[in-house]
């Protein structure tokens, strides 16, 4: 079927029926599905269902390697979508970007698709204006440190999914979904002379404020070892950070990038690599989006970057 869908000033063709968020993850941000793809400028087009937010809604996806942007969102009728969320189950609770089902189908055929009532599709307007990077931070050792100085584990890790929650818990990390309560880690954030970074005067942790693209692990060593040997910033020890370390950028309130992270980071990065692997495999990761820790198994699979370095003075 060759479905077509105007959005804006776009016609979007094909849609692509069988393609689901999970199934999206794993062709276009892990190497191992990566034989479905033809090229890396490909595109692909499919519908899925946004539940993160108070009400779900059903959004038009343009996909390929290192790229995913919702092109629209779709006006379907709000009892439609809500019961193929609850079809869903319990077992979806950390996951709330679902596949659309058969009515949900059946509807954009016969309502949206090839010439039908374009009012129900409501365009997604790029944001062109310069980042907002939140007020000036002091500069650092310019205003006193009373809080206790806390140092977080540095070394890479194999965490299970049980670990994990005692580390969140335990640290007093925000988390949506396994420590919601909290306010949070109290950063003690500062510039310097060096625009790209900031530092966390209470971790002694230099942050970058940008980061680097989504990519595999294996690239992502790769990135990191380049900017080491350039002395990005001045330095040459830059890492990923621990689980810890980027837990502890996590706030409980989203920022005006919708994001839970202080305004001073780019939006760019939405979820990071960690320096941990999953016990008994996978990835973990940290979504400053959707305010988590969370975990991957695919084989290879790829995540932004926001590195890290401790300071040694």
């Amino acid at each position: 079927m060759h479905q077509k869908l105007q959005v804006g000033n776009r016609t979007i063709s094909p849609i692509d029926w069988e393609m689901t968020p999970d199934l999206s993850f794993g062709t276009y941000e892990s190497w191992g599905g990566r034989e479905r793809v033809r090229n890396n400028d490909e595109r692909i087009y499919y519908f899925f269902v946004d539940a993160w937010g108070k009400k779900p809604k059903v959004c038009l996806m343009e996909r390929g390697i290192k790229h995913a942007k919702v092109l629209a969102e779709i006006e379907a009728p709000a009892d439609m979508v809500n019961r193929c969320v609850n079809s869903q189950g319990s077992s979806h609770r950390r996951e709330r970007s679902f596949a659309i089902d058969e009515a949900i189908k059946t509807w954009l055929i016969e309502t949206v698709l090839d010439g039908g009532d374009n009012t129900f599709v409501r365009p997604i307007v790029d944001d062109t204006n310069a980042e907002d990077m939140g007020p000036d931070l002091p500069m650092v050792g310019t205003e006193p440190f009373a809080s206790k100085v806390c140092t977080l584990p540095s070394e890479p890790a194999i965490i299970s999914e049980e670990q994990a929650v005692e580390i969140i818990t335990r640290e007093g990390f925000f988390d949506t979904f396994l420590n919601n309560q909290s306010r949070g880690f109290q950063n003690a954030l500062a510039r310097t002379q060096e625009p790209q970074v900031v530092v966390d005067e209470r971790t002694g942790l230099m942050w970058q404020r940008g980061g680097i693209d989504i990519t595999s692990i294996r690239t992502m060593q790769q990135r990191i070892k380049d900017l080491n040997t350039r002395d990005f910033a001045g330095f040459n020890d830059w890492r990923l950070p621990t689980l810890e370390e980027a837990m502890s950028l996590l706030e409980p309130l989203e920022n005006a990038k919708g994001l839970h992270l202080h305004p001073c980071f780019s939006k760019d990065q939405p979820f990071i690599f960690v320096a941990a692997q999953r016990k008994p495999g996978g990835y973990w990761f940290v979504d400053f989006k959707h305010g988590r820790a969370f975990f991957s198994s695919g084989t290879i699979p790829g995540g932004f970057g926001r590195l890290v370095r401790t300071m040694t003075s």
